[in-house]
């Protein structure tokens, strides 16, 4: 479908921008929400009169996006998630609870489709991930998910959380020990038998 877009919309184009989009991304997000009007002959002409009022209306939007870049840069993303031992989590974290954690922490708005994250973090770490305040306002920020307050703690100061695979070799290396340590105790045993009985047989003689 053919629209004009009514805003600047990242990896579409720029306000006034007549461009080519799947239907769908039309009629469920652009149109409904007003940032794109179908091209028609009339609507044209409906731009142009409106162009003025349009970028008015960006430029305000952008000077309210770049007075919360403060706000996002200095939130505290910190999830508190369960996970297995090996790191993994039971479930994930999404764009929308980023965007939720964002309103609740920094009081900042923003839709889930603004968190760029791609795809969902499924394990424990520090994740980097940007916040699209407006097209042309995109803010980095980190994401740390973690069992507790502590891991939290020692993600922000950099350190690296180990799982799983580290603490099964520990284990194996503590049984491997268990066990070898009879078998060291047990060859003086035999040695001590070994010379027991050959003494026996010498007396016989």
């Amino acid at each position: 479908m053919k629209v004009i877009l009514t805003e600047k919309i990242a990896k579409l184009g720029n306000i006034g921008d007549s461009v080519e989009v799947q239907t769908g991304l039309a009629r469920n997000y652009l149109l409904p929400n007003n940032k794109a009007m179908r091209f028609t002959k009339e609507n044209v002409a409906l731009f142009e009169a409106k162009k003025a009022e349009l970028i008015a209306r960006h430029e305000n939007a952008k000077k309210d996006a770049e007075s919360k870049v403060e706000a996002v840069k200095n939130a505290k993303l910190h999830m508190i998630r369960q996970a297995g031992d090996t790191g993994q989590l039971y479930g994930s974290v999404s764009s929308r609870d980023i965007a939720r954690m964002l309103k609740e922490i920094a009081n900042v708005s923003v839709e889930s489709a603004q968190v760029l994250l791609g795809s969902p973090i499924k394990s424990i770490g520090a994740f980097d991930t940007k916040i699209a305040l407006h097209p042309d306002v995109i803010v980095d920020v980190k994401v740390y998910v973690a069992q507790t307050q502590d891991e939290i703690d020692a993600l922000v100061a950099g350190k690296t959380l180990t799982f799983g695979t580290k603490k099964v070799e520990e284990e194996a290396e503590e049984v491997a020990e268990e066990v070898a340590a009879p078998v060291a105790e047990e060859e003086p045993v035999k040695e001590e038998k070994k010379q027991s009985k050959k003494k026996a047989k010498t007396e016989e003689k």
